[in-house]
């Protein structure tokens, strides 16, 4: 009888045996379920390839000659998948025993679901939620993300605050999401242009702008050591926010609603450049700056992306904004000091 996997796991890979070899091991240590485990090595110049070959034999490995990013690494992978279901799923992660099987429970018991991701905390702090998507993803009008547990930097400890709010979210973390591989497929996959960071925002807009919904489900658990691959100080990373945030809002609203919010957004963006010249952040200032200059000199790919998002539109930008965040979410934490959960009831 053939191999039919439940679920097509996509590790997009970028050096870190160690890492790779734990995420692997609390995998198979997890579940019960049927899984065909694709790693997409992105080049790796360490011995990634070699140790998973060696002591994971049963992982489908696609090796690349240049490093795709995270974005292009999982198109790859998801292409090759050959179960319905696929995980994207970071290599700097382990897992709770049984969360997989939580998160294939509720996606097939919900039809409109296109994805869903576990409650993610801090490897380095296992009580605290982690920065990539803490308890679910969350964003503001102007293009902001944010999730249950961390507005910016500011990173709270889990006391189940979050788990008893509607499971429906903005955006699942790329940290790991379960997904409904056709509805990927139909969306268009990630966009590679991010490379990577909200590549996963991005892709899942377009999917909720098709009519599908993202959840989360906060009793399966798993822990990320966030920022890793890329510092959270990293000047690269910054920039790849800061861009992939404004290219993302000036794509996926139509044109009215993108003609009335841009200056807010402009004028929130100087506001951010202001701030982090105050604070000696160059590295921001520079990311601000880069980014509106890329935006600036790429207008064909900002054109090619519009085209594509309304050949996809069935639902409007009404139904988009009442899923999102009505204020700013930068102001009201900068000035009003308000916390995520504080945002989120109001």
């Amino acid at each position: 009888m053939p191999f039919a996997p439940e679920i097509s796991v996509i590790i997009p890979h970028y050096n870190g045996v160690e890492i790779l070899r734990d995420c692997l091991r609390s995998l198979y240590n997890s579940t019960n379920l049927s899984l065909e485990v694709i790693l997409v090595d992105n080049a790796s110049t360490d011995d990634s390839v070699k140790m998973v070959r060696a002591e994971f034999p049963a992982v489908k490995i696609l090796p690349q000659s240049r490093n795709l990013g995270f974005a292009g690494g999982c198109n790859i992978g998801i292409r090759a998948a050959q179960a319905p279901f696929v995980l994207i799923l970071n290599n700097d992660t382990i897992h709770q025993p049984g969360w997989l099987e939580l998160l294939l429970d509720k996606i097939k018991s919900q039809p409109d679901l296109a994805a869903v991701q576990p409650k993610i905390l801090s490897w380095q702090n296992r009580t605290q939620f982690d920065y990539s998507g803490a308890a679910g993803g969350e964003m503001d009008i102007f293009g902001f993300p944010f999730a249950r547990g961390r507005i910016f930097e500011n990173i709270e400890t889990d006391i189940g605050q979050y788990n008893d709010l509607p499971d429906r979210i903005f955006w699942a973390s790329g940290t790991a999401f379960l997904a409904r591989r056709e509805s990927l497929l139909e969306a268009g996959l990630f966009d590679e242009i991010f490379f990577a960071h909200m590549e996963e925002i991005d892709l899942q807009w377009r999917l909720q702008l098709i009519g599908y919904a993202i959840a989360v489900e906060p009793q399966a658990v798993i822990w990320h050591r966030s920022g890793y691959t890329l510092g959270a100080e990293a000047p690269f990373k910054k920039y790849l926010n800061h861009r992939n945030s404004l290219l993302m809002f000036l794509t996926n609203y139509k044109p009215l609603l993108t003609t009335y919010l841009l200056p807010i957004r402009i004028l929130l963006d100087w506001l951010a450049l202001a701030f982090s010249l105050l604070k000696f952040d160059f590295g921001r200032t520079g990311a601000i700056l880069k980014s509106h200059g890329w935006i600036l000199v790429h207008p064909q790919i900002i054109c090619r992306r519009r085209r594509l998002v309304k050949g996809l539109r069935r639902g409007s930008d009404t139904e988009i904004m009442e899923k999102l965040y009505r204020g700013s979410v930068a102001l009201d934490y900068y000035l009003l000091k308000k916390q995520a959960y504080t945002v989120l009831k109001n």
